[in-house]
């Protein structure tokens, strides 16, 4: 397995996000995919039986909802900005709209406000109507400029 470093450098030089995610276990482990088209980055939580938090309903889990948004918002701002760094997450805040049904879920993580050092992503959640999300977030990051060696 490569260092992350080397992979987020190798995705980025060759435009090809789904090697970064690849080079993620915990992405794979949840299903979660992430493709960039049509300027945009698009995360993508296959459905499975493991991610269901209310069986009664069905309803996927807040956890695995919550960890699309993170991740599809930590994959935007880490291929938009000029880190080859993990960004370290400052804040992120959830908000629910209404349950996940048991289907895939997307979510598009938008970079609002982009520094040399700290990026804040707006992510949106949904199932087969993106006019109707089941979940929205905002994320505070600090990155690490390519150019800057510290920490």
């Amino acid at each position: 397995m490569i260092p992350v470093a080397d992979a987020i450098r190798a995705a980025k030089e060759g435009g090809d996000v789904a090697a970064l995610v690849e080079a993620i276990p915990y992405l794979r482990l949840l299903g979660i995919s992430v493709t960039a088209a049509s300027g945009e980055l698009i995360g993508k939580m296959a459905y499975s039986d493991p991610l269901i938090g209310n069986a009664s309903l069905p309803a996927l889990h807040g956890g695995a909802i919550g960890a699309l948004l993170e991740s599809t918002a930590i994959m935007a701002a880490l291929w938009e900005s000029e880190t080859v760094v993990l960004p370290k997450i400052v804040t992120i805040t959830i908000d629910f709209l209404r349950s996940g049904r048991p289907v895939d879920t997307f979510a598009c993580g938008v970079i609002t406000k982009g520094g040399r050092r700290v990026v804040n992503v707006g992510v949106e959640a949904w199932q087969e109507d993106r006019a109707r999300p089941i979940a929205r977030a905002h994320a505070i990051f600090l990155v690490q400029p390519a150019d800057d060696p510290a920490g």
